[in-house]
């Protein structure tokens, strides 16, 4: 056991630091006297408390973090922490453990889905603190990490690269990982900020704009209303939103590459950036089309209104809607999960399995393909100009194959426990994806509320599976991970 003290001192600065999150809702709590305030206090201390007796306990481990310790590092962090995030749901909703740590676990994942009703009515401070998550959950928790724990003497290089997606586990935008974390931070808050600006322009309130801003960098569509952005019903608001969406579904390490160096050509030359664009901008005309030869709407410009925000929110994986798109002719919100599974980049807040995997996948397709027609021709992959490594192609072959065996197994499970099979595919879909809403029970008019404790515990795992890009999460469940 002595052997994890260094992964367990880690771990109990990263809850003392989430601890202090909680000051930010619980003074907003204090200064609009939303009755929270007390849920707020006991939560800090309780959180606070067991991160400085965990602390008191390890403080003499300084040792460095192996590949190993950064996989049970970021496994615990994204499995404890919303344990400390459901406290203020539970001590002032009432809400059960299961469901409470279900909506934090959505919240830190970037998930967006919930299984509480009446948001409108409850306290401002409470769903601060669940938009908040999303906001936090977006760029992670553990780079936030990277960038504060080497001043306290511990490095941070594997907690970073076991927690990156995609292609930025091989690579660095600043020769030490501690500036790549602040590189990172600087630029999500500086866009965040044009966000809450974008909102507050559009005709939101303050307060909803900040709210928003966090589910909208995030890409987690929490909202302070039951009818999420139907309660707006804005153009504006919703172009505002569209905007922001795109932006974070983009990789962050490109953003900061422009922003240094002050030049737009890495939009360019980045392999996701136009593809990701492409499809997700195409899908909006097409669905456009779609709905309005089916006169779901009465004039192209609605359909168009409508198919592009709903497209691009859960393209995106945001799960923000505007109007109950599970009432379109089915092919159109089915084409939507679609696309939540892989349109978002690597290195940007969405889920799936990236835009990148699913670029090396399609060439992988096509090679074989070609090597059918042609046994001897050299056919090798690019991207960009950079030929894929076979260790890479295998490596994205077998996350494909694992993305699959987990989404229909959890299918089964959930069907087997006897959920209908829309709702079943669609829940697990949603989950894994981190997207937010499904189709049937799950759809954008409903919520998760009505699933058994079993079916959310499902739900819950997929979720974290999605976040954690599967491998990171499974390796820490393999017998050899545990041995000496």
């Amino acid at each position: 056991m002595q052997r994890y003290y260094p992964v367990i001192r880690v771990l109990s600065l990263v809850i003392c630091m989430f601890g202090l999150t909680m000051l930010l809702p619980l003074a907003l709590s204090w200064a609009t006297q939303d009755g929270a305030e007390s849920a707020f206090d006991e939560a800090v201390v309780l959180t606070v408390g067991t991160g400085l007796g965990l602390w008191y306990a390890t403080r003499r481990e300084k040792r460095d973090l192996t590949i190993r310790d950064g996989f049970l590092m970021v496994a615990l962090v994204w499995t404890v922490l919303p344990v400390y995030a459901a406290l203020p749901l539970v001590l002032q909703l009432g809400a059960s453990f299961t469901d409470a740590y279900f909506e934090a676990v959505s919240g830190l994942t970037t998930t967006g889905a919930t299984v509480f009703e009446g948001l409108d009515a409850v306290p401002v401070s409470i769903n601060f603190w669940r938009c908040q998550l999303v906001w936090l959950g977006g760029m992670g928790l553990i780079v936030l990490a990277v960038a504060i724990l080497p001043l306290l003497g511990i490095g941070g290089r594997q907690m970073f690269k076991a927690e990156t997606p995609g292609p930025m586990k091989d690579s660095k935008m600043t020769p030490r990982m501690a500036e790549t974390a602040k590189g990172l931070w600087l630029v999500y808050t500086l866009i965040s900020i044009g966000c809450i600006l974008g909102y507050r322009w559009a005709g939101m309130s303050w307060l909803d704009a900040i709210m928003h801003m966090f589910s909208t960098m995030g890409l987690g569509g929490f909202s302070s209303h039951d009818a999420s952005f139907g309660f707006f019903d804005s153009p504006t608001i919703e172009a505002v939103s569209i905007a922001f969406m795109l932006i974070a579904g983009c990789n962050f390490a490109t953003h900061y590459i422009v922003l240094s160096g002050r030049s737009l050509r890495p939009y360019v030359t980045d392999p996701e950036a136009g593809s990701f664009l492409l499809v997700t901008l195409g899908s909006v005309v097409a669905i456009a089309v779609f709905l309005y030869e089916h006169e779901v709407y009465p004039s192209f410009v609605d359909a168009l209104r409508f198919s592009a925000f709903n497209v691009v929110s859960i393209a995106t994986t945001t799960g923000y809607a505007n109007t109950d798109y599970a009432l379109w002719p089915m092919f159109a919100p089915l084409w939507m999960l679609f696309l939540s599974s892989f349109a978002t980049s690597a290195g940007s807040t969405g889920g799936g399995i990236k835009m990148i995997r699913a670029i090396v996948l399609y060439k992988q397709v096509y090679r074989e393909l070609t090597r059918a027609m042609h046994p001897n021709a050299v056919h090798p992959i690019k991207i960009g100009s950079e030929v894929v490594p076979p260790n890479i192609l295998f490596a994205v072959l077998a996350f494909g194959f694992m993305y699959m065996v987990c989404i229909v197994s959890m299918t089964l499970a959930l069907s087997f426990s006897g959920l209908e099979i829309i709702t079943a595919f669609s829940a697990v879909v949603a989950s894994i994806n981190n997207t937010g809403p499904g189709l049937g029970e799950v759809g954008p008019a409903n919520n998760f509320s009505g699933l058994s404790d079993f079916q959310t515990w499902v739900c819950t795992f997929a979720m974290l599976l999605g976040r954690l890009e599967i491998f990171t999460l499974l390796v820490v469940m393999t017998p050899a991970f545990w041995r000496k």
